[in-house]
């Protein structure tokens, strides 16, 4: 068996760039510890564990307040991981869940009550699914009500095609990554101004997350501009996320890199408000 894999830096850079008062990091992940959450069998690799301890004391070095956990294929559809983490934050950190498609509405509602505020799913290529976008798409008929929404990790190269679909959700569809597009390739490829598109739609948001991403080479001069492009055009439609511990990715980013990226991304005080704060804050109902 190959060792665990470590996705991220036990001690990052510290950040220069200061956060306003409830900063919110809308997208991490929580690995393990694997001897009190098991990782599933079907998980495509083993991590380093990357518990809500190590989480908790990166966010209070970067001066981060608040906090969205989405669970992964690592820990399967159990979603206890993150539960545990919820709990522990008093309600400052909430949840995203992983569910398959016949989930119960009792389990729905299960989740929602424990601080869960939405279910993720992929369009990726590549990317093995067990649920048709159709199947998808029905299901934010019984999240509505829960007042849950339906994040998205979609390519941006399936945007035009998904759009007339997934304009009938019955809830805000929340996009991860910029549409994990190849920043070589330029804003104005197609396939990124397709994912635009959607954003210019009501009900839409996206997660200005992922600038290590679609741009392998730090400090990510080619990435940034995609998310400050997005700030830019689409302001009360973006959120942040830092996407700590990295799973599946081409390197190790800098976590105070990527905080430190927010000052050319978000340049104007109100405006980093508005995406660290006001956005996260409306989209996920703190309570705390």
């Amino acid at each position: 068996m190959t060792d665990p894999i470590l996705t991220y830096m036990p001690t990052p850079s510290d950040a220069t760039f200061k956060l306003p008062s409830g900063a919110t990091d809308s997208h991490v992940h929580i690995f393990g510890p694997n001897n009190k959450f098991p990782y599933a069998a079907t998980r495509g690799f083993t991590p380093v564990d990357a518990p809500k301890e190590a989480l908790f004391a990166w966010h209070k070095k970067m001066g981060i307040d608040r906090c969205v956990i989405v669970n992964t294929l690592l820990h399967g559809y159990d979603n206890s991981v993150v539960e545990d983490a919820i709990i522990a934050s008093k309600g400052r950190y909430l949840g995203i869940a992983l569910v398959q498609i016949d989930v119960s509405d009792a389990e729905l509602k299960r989740l929602a009550q424990a601080g869960f505020r939405g279910v993720r799913f992929h369009f990726m290529p590549g990317y093995k699914v067990h649920e048709t976008p159709e199947q998808i798409i029905a299901l934010t008929k019984r999240l509505e009500p829960l007042g849950m929404h339906l994040q998205l990790q979609l390519h941006a190269q399936y945007a035009k095609d998904l759009m007339p679909l997934l304009k009938q959700s019955a809830v805000t569809v929340v996009m991860d990554h910029m549409g994990r597009v190849d920043a070589s390739l330029g804003i104005d490829h197609q396939h990124f101004q397709d994912f635009c598109r959607l954003l210019e739609l009501p009900g839409f948001m996206v997660k200005v997350s992922g600038i290590d991403r679609i741009d392998a080479k730090p400090p990510y001069e080619q990435g940034i501009p995609f998310a400050r492009y997005l700030v830019r055009n689409y302001p009360d439609k973006c959120i942040w996320g830092s996407d700590w511990p990295h799973p599946n990715h081409t390197h190790v980013p800098d976590d105070g890199m990527l905080v430190d990226s927010l000052a050319q991304i978000a340049p104007k005080p109100d405006l980093l408000h508005q995406v660290l704060v006001d956005n996260p804050q409306k989209l996920y109902r703190f309570t705390a």
